[in-house]
């Protein structure tokens, strides 16, 4: 297995990463990245294989030993689908579909068309950052409307999931595990409080819904609706806002008109940008049994990291995979995940992107960038720090 060195928080790599997943992937599907200590898949029908195959999971093998400043933030993904195994997982999604149907999620589209206006009317004269009025602010709301929590706390949400989602990223210091620690805490005290409240006084919201979902006798518990409510927010937060900064950034550098998210169009068009430059460049699993994939053997307890970011370059399966093109043939990429722990959340990413970016390029047609974006320093994800735009 060939090794390779390159810090995750080095600053050229936070700008760029795929010259470093184009030296990996030519040296094969799976390579040592030493700066993790950790044999990682390059090519799409690695990662694609790897997140399928039923002989890895997310749960390690061990449990690890959790520190006493982090007991708050692992009590809640102790109880979440992402880091879960069947049986479990398969009891927890099944709940969880029934609530969040794919009926429910189309019948958001008219209010994600209204608010994608609201937004676009609110945006001021001349320069603007695009990230803080406009990407960041669409999921969140959608997200609190659908959970049928106040719009006013949007912004306690988004400072919520930010601390925990830091947990994830290469940058993660004892600060930010404090950080995140506190905001679980506090986050799971206001989501309790709602979910005390709508067993006694139910409404037209998921979180009643999740309440009444049942199968075979079984239903959530309370900490389980509780971390499924936080992971809605965080996943789908998380992953739509760097879909629509990137996707905005490739389409203006692109000179990229509104004919390319026009009603035919659109799917393709954000198809595209998930593959181009996705929002997560690398997910994990654990190994369950001795194995080996693609020439290397693994031993029961290993962890491998799939490069969601190496797989969607991949040559063998786009041609000239470094060109954005919103009018490529649509091909199943990995943005999202595959397998058992395929995005609960994807579909209303997607349906999100495939209205509120059309809505953005058809009301501003004329967008060009003020100032040079610059990615910040977030791997495992991959967004923006600022996305300061301006009309010609």
């Amino acid at each position: 297995m060939h090794h390779l060195t390159q810090a995750p928080t080095e600053p050229g790599f936070v700008q760029d990463p795929y010259p470093f997943y184009d030296e990996a992937r030519a040296l094969g599907d799976i390579v040592w990245w030493e700066d993790y200590a950790l044999p990682v898949a390059t090519s799409y029908a690695a990662v694609s294989a790897i997140l399928r195959d039923r002989r890895m999971g997310r749960a390690p093998v061990r449990p690890p030993d959790i520190p006493a400043h982090l007991a708050a933030f692992y009590a809640v993904e102790a109880h979440s689908m992402l880091e879960l195994e069947p049986p479990r997982h398969t009891r927890l999604r099944g709940l969880v579909m029934r609530a969040f149907t794919s009926r429910r999620i189309k019948a958001l589209g008219p209010e994600i068309d209204a608010l994608s206006h609201q937004l676009i009317d609110d945006l001021p004269q001349g320069e603007f950052d695009l990230l803080p009025r406009f990407a960041q602010k669409l999921p969140v709301i959608v997200i609190a409307r659908l959970l049928g929590v106040p719009e006013t706390m949007a912004d306690q949400l988004l400072a919520w999931s930010n601390a925990m989602v830091a947990m994830y990223q290469a940058r993660r210091t004892r600060q930010i595990e404090e950080h995140a620690a506190a905001a679980a805490t506090e986050f799971v005290q206001f989501m309790r409080s709602y979910v005390d409240k709508r067993r006694v006084d139910p409404a037209d919201d998921l979180i009643t819904h999740l309440i009444a979902a049942e199968a075979d006798g079984e239903k959530l518990s309370t900490d389980e609706l509780i971390t499924t409510c936080i992971l809605l927010l965080n996943a789908g937060h998380e992953a739509t806002v760097h879909t629509i900064g990137n996707g905005v950034k490739a389409l203006v550098e692109h000179e990229t008109g509104p004919e390319a998210l026009g009603p035919d169009a659109a799917e393709a068009a954000v198809e595209e940008i998930l593959r181009f430059d996705p929002p997560l460049h690398m997910f994990t699993r654990h190994v369950y049994e001795n194995l080996e994939l693609f020439g290397h053997r693994f031993a029961r307890g290993d962890e491998i990291g799939c490069l969601l970011g190496a797989a969607g370059r991949d040559p063998v399966v786009w041609q000239a995979p470094n060109r954005f093109d919103p009018a490529r043939a649509v091909k199943v990429n990995l943005a999202f995940g595959a397998g058992i722990h395929f995005c609960v959340g994807a579909p209303l990413a997607r349906l999100e992107l495939q209205i509120a970016l059309p809505a953005l390029f058809r009301r501003m047609p004329d967008l060009r960038l003020a100032e040079r974006p610059r990615y910040a320093n977030l791997y495992h994800f991959h967004g923006l720090e600022a996305l300061r735009l301006a009309t010609r």
